[in-house]
C-alpha cells in the first residue's frame, strides 16, 4: 500500500461563478485534508455553441485571468496546491504566469495536439486523464502521469471495465457517486485520486449532485490513512 495518496478535490466549476464561493471551497477542502485544489479554465465560446446544453452554466462558471491569479494566491494563503486543467494554450500560459507546479489534461482534451504541446514545454508533470482516449497504448505525452477514467457525470462503473491493478495507471478520475471505487482504486494501487468536490449538493450545476461533499471527503482521506 503507498504511504501517501494524492487527494485532488476537483473544484471545477461547481462554484458557479462565485469567487466567495470558491475561495470558501478551497479552505474547506484544505481542512479536509486534500493535497490539491483544482479549477478548469476555458473559454466558454471556444467549446461550446450558444444554444448547447450546458452553456450557459459553463458561462456563468468562467473564470478571467484575475480570478484565477486570485484563487491561487487564496490557495496560497490555505496552504494548499492549486492547478488547473486548461483547455487552451492561452491558459497554459496564466498558470506558468503564477508557478503551478502541474498540469491537467483533461479528457476532452486528449487528441488536442497543440495543447499538449504547450503542456510539454513548461517541463512540469502533465496529469493525464484518459477518459475519451481510444487506443490500447497510451499516448506518447512527456511527464505524464496517466488516470483512468469514465467521462460520464455521473459515471456508472463495473468491475468488468475498472482496471484490476493500477500499474499502467497512476491514478483514477472518478466521477461516480459516492466514494466505493476511489476506495478500490487504492486497493488496487491508485496513488492519486481526484474527486469532484461541493459544499453543497442541493446547488445548482449538474456536477453537484454527483460530487463529494465536505464529509464524504473527509471520511475518504481518513481511509486512505488507515490503509498505510
Amino acid at each position: 500500500m503507498p504511504t501517501k495518496i494524492f487527494v485532488i478535490a476537483e473544484v471545477g466549476h461547481n462554484h458557479n461563478g462565485s469567487i466567495r464561493l470558491a475561495k470558501e471551497m478551497i479552505w474547506e477542502a484544505k481542512d479536509c485534508g486534500v493535497s490539491a485544489v483544482k479549477f478548469q479554465l476555458y473559454d466558454t465560446d471556444k467549446i461550446k455553441k450558444y444554444y448547447q446544453s450546458r452553456y450557459s452554466e459553463l458561462k456563468w462558471s468562467e473564470l478571467t485571468k484575475e480570478e484565477v491569479k486570485e484563487l491561487f494566491l487564496e490557495a496560497q494563503k490555505a496552504g494548499v496546491e492549486f492547478f488547473a486543467s486548461a483547455f487552451d494554450v492561452e491558459r497554459v500560459g496564466w498558470l506558468e504566469e503564477l508557478g503551478v507546479l502541474r498540469h491537467k489534461l483533461a479528457s476532452r482534451s486528449i487528441y488536442d495536439q497543440e495543447l499538449i504541446n504547450a503542456m510539454e514545454a513548461t517541463g512540469n508533470p502533465i496529469l493525464v486523464s484518459l477518459g475519451r482516449w481510444k487506443d490500447e497504448e497510451f499516448p506518447n505525452i512527456k511527464n505524464a502521469q496517466f488516470l483512468y477514467c469514465v467521462s460520464d457525470y455521473p459515471a456508472y462503473i463495473t468491475n468488468d471495465i475498472f482496471p484490476k491493478d493500477f500499474t499502467k495507471y497512476t491514478g483514477f478520475s472518478d466521477h461516480t457517486i459516492g466514494m466505493d471505487w476511489a476506495r478500490e482504486a487504492i486497493r488496487r494501487g491508485a496513488k492519486i485520486i481526484e474527486k469532484h468536490f461541493t459544499l453543497d449538493k442541493h446547488l445548482p450545476g449538474i456536477d453537484q449532485w454527483g460530487s463529494a461533499d465536505s464529509t464524504d471527503l473527509k471520511d475518504f482521506i481518513k481511509w486512505t490513512k488507515s490503509q498505510t
